[in-house]
């Protein structure tokens, strides 16, 4: 499979790594759009939103507990974003599940 993303999980792809554990992996993200701004992303390759089930859908409250730790860790108690894009017309640029985390300053809706 050649998915950046589960490569990043694996460490075959260095990444400023923030947190890992056996269901998932937090990353900074290398183009940040807020002076907080990190992905998590479960080791297990999902496409997308559109592909949890039954099955698999347990990895996203583990992956929420995760963002709650981490963002009590970083300070964002004011508040911060967790964003999931799904396909292409959402926005989604890589095939494989994941949440941007971003905090650190006041946030507009909608989105520039």
């Amino acid at each position: 499979m050649d998915c950046i993303f589960c490569k990043i999980a694996a460490g075959e792809i260095p990444s400023n790594k923030l947190y890992e554990d056996d269901l998932c992996v937090a990353f900074y993200d290398l183009s940040p759009q807020a002076p907080v701004h990190f992905l998590v992303v479960p080791r297990e390759h999902i496409s997308g939103t559109d592909k949890l089930n039954d099955q698999n859908c347990a990895v996203v409250g583990h992956i929420f507990s995760v963002i709650a730790k981490l963002t009590a860790q970083l300070g964002l108690d004011k508040g911060y974003r967790v964003v999931n894009n799904c396909g292409e017309d959402g926005g989604q640029t890589v095939g494989h599940l994941h949440f941007h985390v971003l905090g650190g300053r006041t946030l507009a809706w909608p989105p520039g």
